[in-house]
């Protein structure tokens, strides 16, 4: 496969959709918003090729990256401070989709995992639901720590305090467990392996 032929494939199907919102993103933080939130951008668009690369169904790929870029905006924008229960609502969906996402990455790219998609019986799936909530879990442990490193070293108005992680980490890890259990299902199992995103 050639560079373009690759380029073009990220950007194909809903998937690719987003994929391009989130370079509109990126260049928009650049002309108006300034480094943090360019850098953000950046971060966000760069996640943004992870579903393609793990063969993860097209619903799935499209609902990662709305994730991302709704979490970056609504941090971009404050909404997390005006808006009470965003905060916790954005770490149960957007963390489940994020460690269902990586759990593909890791069983196709690795095969550390199990693949959601060979699941048979209920061991197996209770695997992969206990490998995707640890992977969210994990995650979510990087994200406090990139919370308090940007709130110690960046920007002082990120808001850290010890109720507001251990609810995110329990948010987080309960949205990845729910992935998990999502991951399994017949139906979904089925076009994991067969529906990739590109």
């Amino acid at each position: 496969m050639t560079v373009g032929q690759a380029a073009r494939a990220l950007f194909r199907g809903p998937g690719g959709i987003v994929r391009a919102v989130g370079v509109a993103c990126v260049l928009v933080a650049v002309v108006v918003r300034g480094p943090v939130d360019t850098a953000l951008f950046a971060l966000v668009l760069a996640g943004l090729v992870a579903p393609p690369a793990a063969g993860a169904p097209r619903a799935l790929d499209a609902a990662y990256g709305i994730g991302l870029i709704v979490a970056a905006w609504s941090g971009a924008l404050d909404l997390y401070q005006s808006v009470g229960w965003l905060d916790v609502v954005m770490h149960l969906v957007v963390t489940g989709l994020v460690a269902a996402v990586a759990h593909l990455l890791l069983a196709r790219r690795t095969g550390a995992a199990l693949d959601p998609a060979a699941a048979a019986g209920g061991g197996q799936r209770a695997g992969v639901v206990a490998v995707t909530a640890s992977l969210g879990l994990a995650l979510s442990v990087l994200w406090e720590i990139g919370e308090y490193l940007g709130n110690t070293y960046v920007d002082d108005t990120i808001y850290v305090g010890y109720a507001d992680t251990i609810g995110d980490l329990v948010a987080g890890g309960i949205g990845s467990a729910v992935a998990g259990l999502w991951l399994t299902a017949a139906r979904v199992a089925g076009r994991a392996g067969s529906g990739p995103s590109t």
